[in-house]
């Protein structure tokens, strides 16, 4: 009976440690588990300090990225897959849905051109990357021409993914024409702005300026007064050289903050080139300044500014031989591995 009771005992200390074991290596295992998610859960908050994009603790950063061509035509290259690509390949930390408002876009086509954003932008936040949601108007030249429906448009982004920080908003991307910046786009950024920021009150906005949004030396002697604001500059580097980097310097000098939302290694038609070392010049100006950008663009189209060559994958996996000479360039510009 002794010998029964220590074997009873013996049985259950062994059983207890047993089990105390597992416990432990199971709040272990969850433990790292949390730790891994909670590091990679989420992108920091970014805030403007200055003329500077900064993240959460002030810090200067430069995020660096692709824009879709038109979503009504070349949307197929901006998914989960390919973004993650994007991400793990080329260390692409930053997208731009480039959604036209006319010419097949959202005016004429709201919810299949909506859907495709959010299907962007969610991919986006599920895959740790920033996303530049962008009103892109072209053709119809002043934002003014679809102000409300552009209020509503954003104050449904605001709502629904106002509360990650991994979202821009760019309320319009070339304002062009007759289109000033005091009579137009001010005024309508003055309208937009609010509305989002009733719902979403610290996410970037960026504001396109006058001529084709290269006018940031005009925005910038008469800025707006809302926090977190950014301004847009393109550029195609055989087009636009040192003229427009000295805009740049000046818009920076009076304390705006400037992001490139939008440049191509083409001339402005996205054709002629690529223009490589007037590429070149163009990032090394971007890095020493930490202006964060965005290329036009990942798609396939027959023109000197797409990334892809014609008939690439849709999902990613692009070797090196699928890359055009401008989507080399890029990709190496950003921090992409060989393939």
């Amino acid at each position: 009976m002794f010998l029964d009771k220590k074997k009873t005992g013996f049985f259950k200390r062994i059983f207890s440690f047993t089990t105390a074991a597992l416990m432990l290596i199971v709040v272990v295992v969850s433990s790292r588990t949390y730790i891994a998610e909670a590091a990679t859960s989420s992108v920091s908050q970014l805030k403007i300090v200055g003329s500077q994009l900064c993240d959460s603790n002030g810090k200067a950063i430069q995020l660096k990225g692709m824009s879709s061509h038109g979503l009504q035509w070349y949307g197929d290259y901006m998914n989960y897959d390919s973004m993650k690509y994007l991400r793990d390949n080329w260390n692409v930390n930053v997208v731009r849905a480039a959604m036209y408002t006319d010419q097949g876009g959202y005016i004429s086509n709201p919810t299949t051109t909506k859907a495709k954003v959010k299907e962007i932008v969610q991919a986006a936040i599920d895959l740790n990357m920033y996303v530049i949601i962008d009103w892109h108007i072209l053709n119809d030249g002043n934002p003014n021409t679809y102000k409300e429906q552009s209020k509503s448009f954003f104050k449904e982004m605001a709502t629904t993914y106002g509360n990650h920080p991994n979202v821009i908003y760019e309320i319009c991307n070339e304002p062009n024409g007759s289109t000033t910046w005091a009579n137009d786009i001010k005024p309508y950024a003055q309208y937009i702005i609010p509305a989002i920021r009733a719902i979403d009150h610290d996410n970037i906005i960026i504001v396109g300026t006058s001529t084709w949004s290269q006018d940031v030396d005009t925005a910038a002697k008469s800025p707006l007064s809302y926090s977190n604001i950014m301004y847009a500059c393109h550029f195609y580097a055989g087009t636009h050289g040192q003229s427009l980097r000295d805009k740049i310097d000046y818009a920076m000098s009076k304390g705006i903050a400037v992001f490139v939302t939008e440049w191509g290694t083409s001339d402005a038609s996205g054709n002629g080139g690529p223009y490589i070392n007037a590429s070149q010049q163009w990032i090394n100006y971007m890095a020493n300044k930490k202006i964060s950008w965005v290329n036009w663009s990942l798609c396939d189209k027959s023109e000197a500014a797409s990334a892809l060559k014609p008939g690439a994958s849709t999902t990613g996996g692009w070797t090196d031989s699928v890359l055009t000479t401008s989507g080399l360039f890029v990709k190496r510009n950003i921090g992409g591995f060989y393939k």
